[in-house]
C-alpha cells in the first residue's frame, strides 16, 4: 500500500494541525485535506471573511501544486462556512479561482470550524504532472 500512497507537504500552507496530512496522492488523483484560512508564513487567520476565504484557497493552490495538480484538474471540492450569511461572498471569492472551470460543489453551514475560522475548503483533483 505505502507504494501507492504519497504524502503531499508543502511549506507554502500551513502544517497539518492534527495527525494527518496536508494531502494524499493514490494513484492519479489527490485528496486534500481542509484548507484553513492562516497564513503560513506568520500563523495569523485574517479577521475578515472574504481575506479568509481568499487565504484557504490560497492554502488549497499551493497544496494541489506540491501534489502536481492544479485548480484546473479539480473535480470535487468541499466547502464549509460557519455561515450562509457568507455564501454570497465565498462565491465571489471562489469564482476568481475556478474562472471557466467549475469542479462538482458541495457547500454547508457548520457550527464551528478548528481556531474558530470563517471557513475551510477541500478538494478532490487529478494530478497532471
Amino acid at each position: 500500500m505505502e507504494n501507492i500512497l504519497k504524502k503531499v507537504e508543502t511549506e507554502k500552507a500551513p502544517a497539518a494541525i492534527g495527525p494527518y496530512s496536508q494531502a494524499m496522492v493514490v494513484g492519479n488523483f489527490v485528496f486534500t485535506s481542509g484548507q484553513l484560512p492562516v497564513c503560513p508564513e506568520t500563523g495569523e487567520v485574517p479577521s475578515e471573511f472574504e481575506a479568509q476565504a481568499t487565504q484557504v484557497l490560497e492554502n488549497l493552490g499551493h497544496v494541489l501544486a506540491a501534489a502536481g495538480s492544479s485548480f484546473n484538474s479539480v473535480v470535487k471540492t468541499l466547502c464549509f462556512l460557519q455561515s450562509m450569511d457568507d455564501f454570497a461572498v465565498f462565491n465571489q471569492v471562489y469564482a476568481r479561482y475556478f474562472k471557466d472551470h467549475k469542479p462538482a460543489r458541495s457547500c454547508v453551514a457548520v457550527k464551528t470550524l478548528p481556531k474558530n475560522v470563517l471557513c475551510e475548503v477541500e478538494a478532490v483533483a487529478f494530478v497532471e504532472t
